[in-house]
């Protein structure tokens, strides 16, 4: 049984202060939030989590849950998304979802299992660093956002964008929820 459905018992969220299942990989959820906050100087109020980005692709529907969103004078910055594991696997869809979720591209896309960490711009997919460190503070994510145009993604590649999630998120935790966990 993998750490993620064992159940401690439960903790205070960070940024919210709402009452939450304490399993481990909550607990480096709580750690990543709490790094954002006191290490890289965003406010509390900056931060949107566990906000649901909804995917429709071929007559079929899934939701899909965003972490946290990084958000500086109501502008998008980054996404930051927790996944246990080889965070490698989950670039892809990570990047999927700074494009799709709102209105324009998000600049930044963040895949962490709460040790390790790449930080990828969006656009190119490019990763542009490699550990949580690499995290933008507040003061260099203003500078940053100065430059920034923001881009938004044309209807066709908007449909590509989900499919890709839609795979790789959607379809493989169904997958877990139909084979794997019924063993647990």
């Amino acid at each position: 049984m993998g750490t993620s459905h064992l159940v401690l018992g439960e903790l205070t969220d960070y940024l919210t202060g709402q009452t939450l299942p304490d399993t481990h990989d909550e607990r480096l959820i709580q750690k990543i939030s709490r790094f954002v906050v006191e290490d890289k100087g965003f406010s509390k109020n900056e931060i949107l989590t566990r906000r649901k980005l909804s995917l429709s692709v071929g007559g079929k529907t899934g939701t899909v849950t965003v972490h946290f969103i990084i958000r500086i004078d109501q502008v998008s910055f980054a996404v930051i998304i927790y996944g246990p594991g080889s965070i490698v696997t989950r670039q892809r869809p990570t990047l999927s979802i700074a494009r799709l979720f709102g209105d324009s591209v998000i600049p930044f896309a963040v895949i962490t299992n709460g040790k390790e960490a790449n930080l990828m711009e969006t656009k190119s997919g490019k990763i542009i660093g490699k550990d949580l460190n690499s995290i933008f503070s507040k003061a260099e994510a203003l500078a940053l956002l100065k430059n920034i145009n923001l881009e938004t993604l044309s209807n066709e590649r908007r449909e590509k964008e989900q499919r890709i999630l839609y795979t790789m998120e959607i379809l493989t935790e169904n997958e877990c929820k139909e084979f794997v966990c019924k063993l647990c």
